[in-house]
């Protein structure tokens, strides 16, 4: 098997990036959603209700984090000193405001009052203790360091929805590209789909990764990320085919066992 991509996302919920090499750190890819979306009162926004963040590009350049937008000229984004607490799924974390022109931005773009938060210290978050040791941290992804996908599994889910297409009597739809997954890595070559589920350990280049769990899919896979349309797939073939434990999989959580590099094209091994 060989890594295929690495992806990262600099800010929660907003458009990615495709690198040829990322650094890994504890909790998860340098760079990597350490910024997020959140209410005035402190509560995560992501593309789950507010689909236009998607529309949204952030850049990172000497450390500096420049919005990007369909709406208004680029930002230069300019962090204050205020810490403040904001709740990340189940978890309150501090951290820091991102200032009032940036607050307008993000306004202006979702049509609701919003502002952007900065996790300036990775090391404040922990991952799920149920499939995590204490020291294990995590940035404002979901809920563990990185998501691994795989090319085999993304085209078997993408076979099973032309079959249902065809069973319905519709059009064979366009295949789902990987990037409605986000995931950080993908890798191709897998021996068969969805062999990922029985993997406990993963090595990618020179950088080991212990596997958490399979990922739980929400409504952010159905909303095309270029037109922010919606739609019933792929939680609707995912359901059918990939319904365990109330959940619909794809993809798997992985927490590295330590820092390294990771470049595409790198090999990767699994146990």
């Amino acid at each position: 098997m060989r890594l295929a991509s690495i992806h990262f996302y600099p800010v929660k919920s907003t458009a990615g990036h495709d690198v040829a090499e990322a650094e890994v750190e504890p909790w998860g890819l340098k760079d990597d959603r350490r910024y997020m979306v959140a209410t005035p009162d402190g509560e995560m926004v992501t593309a789950r209700e507010e689909p236009r963040l998607l529309a949204c590009r952030a850049e990172l350049s000497d450390g500096r984090l420049t919005l990007t937008g369909p709406h208004r000229p680029p930002l230069l984004v300019t962090p204050t000193s205020e810490l403040s607490d904001t709740q990340v799924w189940r978890t309150r974390v501090k951290l820091t405001d991102c200032g009032d022109d940036a607050a307008e931005w993000l306004s202006a773009l979702v049509g609701r009052p919003v502002r952007l938060m900065w996790l300036d210290d990775p090391t404040r978050r922990p991952v799920n203790p149920e499939y995590g040791t204490p020291e294990d941290r995590v940035t404002l992804a979901d809920g563990y360091p990185l998501l691994l996908a795989s090319t085999a599994s993304l085209r078997q889910l993408n076979d099973w929805i032309a079959e249902g297409a065809v069973e319905r009597g519709e059009e064979l739809p366009e295949p789902l590209p990987m990037r409605r997954f986000r995931p950080n890595v993908v890798v191709s070559g897998a021996e068969a789909p969805f062999v990922e589920d029985g993997w406990k350990r993963v090595r990618i280049g020179e950088v080991s990764f212990r596997m958490t769990k399979p990922c739980g899919r929400c409504v952010l896979t159905t909303i095309d990320p270029d037109t922010l349309q919606k739609g019933k797939e792929p939680l609707r073939t995912l359901g059918k085919h990939r319904r365990i434990d109330k959940q619909l999989l794809f993809a798997i959580n992985l927490i590295p066992d330590g820092p390294g590099t990771i470049r595409v094209g790198d090999p990767v091994t699994a146990s």
